[in-house]
Formats: C-alpha cells, sequence, structure tokens
C-alpha cells in the first residue's frame, strides 16, 4: 500500500522528492556521507550549487500536478496574504523594521572588488536553486553579511505551480523574515529591491559556521553537552516560531548555523507556512525527505508542528549517533522505513537521553513529544533548567498594554 502511495507522491516528476517538490530539475552529483548511498544527497536535497551569473542547471519545469499543486497554491496565497495582513496592521514582532532599499548600485571599490551600495564582496558562501549567497562586507559599519543574491527573471520563470513561480516563494521567505527577531533564528537586516534592475537582494547577519552531520565532533556524534546546548537553541527558536503561527518546514543541521560562540540559528525560510490561528494542518510536506514524519510520508493531512518536532527528533539522534535513524537505498525504501522501521537506540544510551528520542521520534503525531514538553525534559534541563520562553517585542508590547490599561482602571473613580 505504502508502495502504491509513493510512486502517486512521487507523480510523474520521477525525481527523488516530493510531488510538488518546489526546487528546479538537477544533475546528480557525487556523494558522500555516513552510509554511502548512491542516492544519499537526493534524499538529503542538498542545494547545489550554481556559478556566479546565478544560473540554472536543469531545464524549468512545472514540478506541480493535479490537485495538490492546487491545494498547496492556495494555501501559499493564504499565508502571504496572512503574512501581509500582519504587515500592513503593524503586527510585526520586531522592534526596528527591516530596512528596505530601492535603488541598486553596482560599482567597485578601490581595490576593484565588486560593490552593491554599501556592500563589498569578499567572496561566494554558498549556493541553491534560487540563487546564491554572498560574503559581503559593509563599508559603513565594517561588518560581515551575508547576501542573498536572486536574478527576478529567473525567479518569474521558474514555475513551481500551476499558477506560482519562484518569486512566490522568495516573497514569501522575505515577508516572513521581516516578522521575525530572535537570538536563534538568522536575522533578515535588509532587503534591496530596485524595480529598474534585474537584481534583487537579502541582507543576512553573517553566521560563521555551520553543524551537518557529516564528521562532526569525536565518532558518532557530537557528544551529550554539545548536543544539549543544541538542541536547547533550536527549540527556543522554533518554540518562538509555533508561538506566531509559523511552520518552519525545514529543520535540518544544513539549515541550523552556528556563531563563533556556539549559538544555533535557525535559517532558510524558502518553504515554511504561516497560519491565522493554531490550526496548522498541511498536506505533503515540503522538507527533506530523511526528516520527514511518518504522517507526511503517507500524502495525508498532517499538522505542521507535530512535523516540525519530529525533524529535531531525527536532528538530535544525528547530533549524539552522527547517523540518521530511517535511511534507504531509495525515496520509497526510506519513507517504508520512516513509516515501518521500529528506532533503535543503543543499549547503554543514558536513559534520559533515550526516553527523550523516543517521545521526540514517536511514530503516532498525536503521542509525539511537544516542544514544551521538551523544554521541561530531564535531560534538556540538567543543566541550565527548562527552557525559557521568550519575550519577544509583539509580547511584550502586549504585556506593556494590558499593564498600562490596569493603571488606567485603577485610576478610574466608582460612580454610585
Amino acid at each position: 500500500m505504502l508502495s502504491k502511495i509513493i510512486a502517486r507522491m512521487m507523480g510523474c516528476c520521477g525525481c527523488f522528492g516530493f510531488g510538488f517538490n518546489r526546487r528546479p530539475k538537477r544533475p546528480p552529483r557525487p556523494t558522500s556521507g555516513f552510509n554511502n548511498h548512491h542516492s544519499l544527497d537526493l534524499l538529503l536535497d542538498e542545494d547545489i550549487e550554481d556559478d556566479d551569473d546565478c544560473s540554472y542547471n536543469g531545464d524549468v519545469t512545472d514540478t506541480n500536478h493535479g490537485d495538490d499543486a492546487e491545494l498547496h497554491h492556495s494555501h501559499a496565497k493564504h499565508s502571504e496574504e496572512i503574512l501581509m495582513f500582519r504587515e500592513q496592521n503593524g503586527m510585526v514582532c520586531r522592534q526596528f523594521p527591516v530596512k528596505e532599499t530601492h535603488k541598486v548600485v553596482r560599482t567597485e571599490d578601490e581595490n576593484g572588488n565588486k560593490m552593491v551600495n554599501e556592500y563589498v564582496r569578499e567572496c561566494k558562501i554558498g549556493a541553491g536553486s534560487y540563487g546564491k549567497v554572498v560574503l559581503y562586507r559593509s563599508s559603513v559599519d565594517g561588518e560581515h553579511y551575508a547576501i542573498k543574491a536572486f536574478h527576478k527573471s529567473h525567479l518569474l520563470k521558474l514555475r513551481v505551480a500551476p499558477s506560482e513561480t519562484a518569486m512566490t516563494d522568495v516573497f514569501r521567505e522575505v515577508l516572513i523574515m521581516k516578522m521575525l527577531d530572535h537570538p536563534n533564528i538568522v536575522n533578515l537586516v535588509e532587503v534591496i529591491d530596485d524595480p529598474n534592475t534585474d537584481h534583487f537582494y537579502m541582507v543576512l547577519e553573517y553566521v560563521e559556521g555551520k553543524w551537518v552531520c557529516e564528521g562532526s565532533g569525536p565518532p558518532g556524534g557530537l557528544g551529550e553537552t554539545t548536543a544539549r546546548k543544541y538542541l536547547r537553541d533550536i527549540v527556543s527558536g522554533l518554540m518562538y516560531l509555533h508561538a506566531h503561527n509559523i511552520v518552519h518546514g525545514d529543520i535540518k543541521p544544513d539549515n541550523l548555523l552556528v556563531t563563533h560562540n556556539g549559538t544555533v540559528k535557525i535559517g532558510d525560510f524558502s518553504v515554511s507556512q504561516v497560519f491565522e490561528d493554531d490550526n496548522d494542518e498541511l498536506r505533503r510536506s515540503p522538507g527533506t525527505p530523511v526528516f520527514t514524519a511518518p504522517e507526511c510520508c503517507l500524502g495525508l493531512t498532517y499538522h505542521g508542528k507535530a512535523a516540525d518536532t519530529w525533524a529535531v527528533g531525527v536532528t538530535l539522534y544525528c547530533m549524539i549517533l552522527g547517523q540518521y535513524p530511517f535511511l534507504g537505498e531509495t525515496l520509497q525504501d526510506t519513507y517504508e522505513k520512516i513509516v515501518n522501521n521500529s528506532l533503535v537506540l543503543p543499549d547503554d544510551m543514558n536513559p534520559e537521553l533515550k526516553d527523550l528520542l523516543e517521545g521526540l521520534l514517536c511514530k503516532e503525531p498525536n503521542m509525539r513529544m511537544t516542544l514544551k514538553a521538551v523544554a521541561e525534559h530531564t535531560w534538556v534541563t540538567v543543566e541550565d533548567g527548562p527552557i525559557p520562553q521568550y519575550l519577544c517585542w509583539c509580547k511584550r508590547k502586549r504585556l506593556q498594554r494590558e499593564e498600562a490599561d490596569g493603571n488606567n482602571n485603577d485610576t478610574l473613580t466608582p460612580t454610585d
């Protein structure tokens, strides 16, 4: 039965991804990793590097088909409407708004280095299917920034749904990041969008390092102390997102950046979704196969926050054991393992850690441990106590309003 469901999910794309894989086709790459599976890169859904002119490999294709694509399209559009409403009504959780610049000036400094406005280009540090990420230094404050650079013409040509282009994804990512301000989330500093040019830039805080499963720390993983510290940061950032009805959709080590002092920051909101209330129902995960929750593998409606929590469990498993809990030779094999195979943990594992992993990687979403329970779990709290609830900007404003209203009520003179 599962084989038939997975075959239907893959549709006529024939790619290792979900039925509505929101990235263009790409050629296979040499593989690496824990287990030398020929399909590992595709199962991990790593981005392929583009060249410096932001060109794309492979054909531009519509990777969505049928009713499911329309369902996803209408939900994505709904997310954008919610975000626009929040922005227009001042429902932004940051004290200082993201800078918006509508003019691009491309020049060179005295050393011949390319410049975009005040930013001096240093080197390319990453790439994705939609654009590249380049390290720049500001000539104004001297700080380094990671800038995502896009060509709008490419985004508009790249169709990701019957009536949707990659520009929709990037636009939604910008709107989400303009809402957020949290110490464990990568900060969006500036958006540069000149209507008279083809260039579009997202200026992000530069985070020096990245933790990935492969080759991290001692053999077998990072060790409990480091893993605990990283997990606390991840859970703090994700609780903040969920409190603002945002589902990240692709929690995995590749999207968790580590600062020089060891703080983890969640990045890449390209497949995130926003909800009006606590009803976080989705259909089909846009995330990465090996981090996909069992309920998502079945092509059924599922709850995005619970799926995010499962991905946290897979990430913790990676941090501790240096491998993935469920990984097959193919997409179908991986999904079948996620849905059907029991979680295997070492007999000599710390019992509290074992309990936490079993709670996070519970296949039944309704019985899966919540992030609140993770924040108070004994393995998490052993050194620093429960993970505190972050007092964000919009919550502080609400408390200030309530306090002001309370003071006003106190000064009212009762009447007979």
